[in-house]
């Protein structure tokens, strides 16, 4: 029988972070929509989910793509597809629409 060997994480502060991002998560998916649902807000629950659905799938499926087809996380593989331009540094600029 062959010995099947277990991701692990690396350290208490992913493991915190994880815990952290599911609460959030698990949050967002059941409490706001039902508090919205009960409180009269049917019709922009329905705008919600569909927004979630529209936004939230495809980014999850080109996430979960590009690590799978990279053997890395998804700054490794950003890394790797634009070398040298600071792509990160992009979140940082003041944007032109804003003023």
């Amino acid at each position: 029988m062959a010995s099947a060997t277990r991701d692990h994480f690396s350290s208490r502060l992913g493991v915190l972070a994880a815990t952290l991002g599911s609460a959030v998560g698990l949050g967002n998916i059941w409490k706001f929509p039902s508090l919205v649902g009960q409180n009269g807000g049917a019709s922009f629950l329905v705008v919600y989910l569909l927004a979630s659905l529209c936004i939230g799938l495809p980014l999850m499926i080109s996430d979960l793509s590009l690590g799978r087809a990279g053997r890395s996380n998804v700054i490794s593989i950003f890394q790797k597809l634009a070398p040298r331009t600071g792509w990160w540094l992009k979140a940082f600029q003041p944007s032109s629409a804003a003023c």
